[in-house]
């Protein structure tokens, strides 16, 4: 499965406990050639890079391959890490940066095809046939062709900040812009996104009677 691809170093952990530190104390630690610690930063924000890198493609197996690259790059780069970041800022800042750079190099091959729409998630059915289940990976395709009208920058704004709740500041630092730029692309985002859900998934605005 893809997600064993991110044993990198965690599979070197063994059967010793955690050490209780946090991400900074880790992050020091690895840099002086910890592995064990830098499986503990590994295990601890795996899912969270690889649920926005997600969402910023539109395409689960191709988000593990980008939140391997990133956590390679975080490794090599472990020397410029400073501790007046948090880690996770840093980190998620490598693996955006790649996503954006995967969603540019993608538009660029479709527009040299002159291809038309993406197809973003592949439909999932759910197990068990559940309709819950259903209806949020329902909502997850629809939320992913939506965003697939935006620019790179802005897809990655909207997605930090209105999908997984990082506040203003800390979608700046992860972007490397001001929060007045965020809340630009947000603006910008939103109108475009109600346009397109207008045009393409009206049953999905309010008062529309979809329950």
């Amino acid at each position: 499965m893809a997600k064993n691809r991110l044993k990198l170093v965690a599979s070197n952990r063994g059967n010793r406990e955690p050490k209780p530190m946090d991400d900074r104390e880790l992050a020091e630690a690895a840099k002086n050639g910890d592995e064990e610690a830098f499986g503990a930063l590994v295990e601890r924000y795996a899912g969270g890079l690889h649920r926005v890198v997600s969402r910023m493609l539109g395409d689960e197996e191709e988000a593990w391959d980008v939140v391997q690259m990133a956590w390679l790059r975080a490794w090599q780069r472990l020397g410029k890490y400073n501790r007046r970041w948090s880690f996770s800022t840093w980190v998620y800042r490598i693996a955006t940066n790649l996503a954006i750079d995967v969603i540019r190099a993608r538009s660029s091959r479709e527009r040299a095809h002159h291809e038309g729409g993406s197809v973003w998630l592949r439909p999932t059915p759910a197990p068990d046939g559940s309709a819950a289940l259903a209806n949020e990976r329902e909502v997850e395709q629809v939320l992913s062709r939506l965003v697939s009208c935006l620019s790179p920058q802005q897809r990655a704004a909207f997605i930090l900040r209105e999908v997984e709740g990082l506040d203003t500041s800390e979608v700046a630092r992860v972007l490397g812009c001001s929060a007045a730029t965020i809340r630009n692309h947000i603006f910008h985002a939103r109108r475009a996104l109600r346009r397109e859900l207008e045009q393409r998934f009206p049953e999905y605005l309010p008062g529309n009677g979809r329950g």
